[in-house]
């Protein structure tokens, strides 16, 4: 019987090594986005260059999306079950707390769509909103 965490990684044609089910543990039990220091912290004696080829690895194949939250360090967390290689279907908010310093998708809040001038061709978009997310403002929430 094969393991859930291999038939996710088969899923997307990704090899299932030790360390990319170690990885797409880590990134399975952690609600927020998680950095590469991140998980190089959560596995310990984990090679920080095998875990830059496994985030980059699960990118490519449409497991993971990169989220750039203005905190300096690129966070990881994973992708809607629609994803691909080719092309990416997280587009969501992330939000940023600027207490705690963790970014969580909201996959619920969609990006607006914005017109642009024809001559521009979108190749990415990303909305960060930041301020306290609803543990450090002390509200209670479900976040979906």
């Amino acid at each position: 019987m094969v393991h859930p965490l291999e038939e996710t990684l088969i899923a997307r044609q990704i090899a299932p090594t030790p360390m990319r089910l170690l990885v797409l543990d880590v990134l399975q039990r952690h609600p927020a986005a998680l950095s590469l220091a991140d998980v190089e912290l959560l596995l310990e004696h984990a090679d920080r260059i095998t875990v830059h080829r496994t985030l980059k690895t699960f990118t490519e194949k449409g497991l993971v999306h990169r989220i750039e939250d203005g905190s300096g360090a690129v966070k990881f967390a994973l992708c809607e079950p629609q994803c691909t290689p080719e092309q990416h279907h997280d587009l969501h908010v992330h939000f940023f707390c600027t207490r705690c310093r963790e970014t969580s998708c909201l996959p619920t809040v969609a990006v607006p769509t914005i017109a642009l001038p024809a001559a521009y061709q979108v190749q990415e978009t990303s909305l960060v909103m930041k301020g306290l997310c609803a543990g450090c403002a002390g509200i209670p929430t479900s976040i979906s």
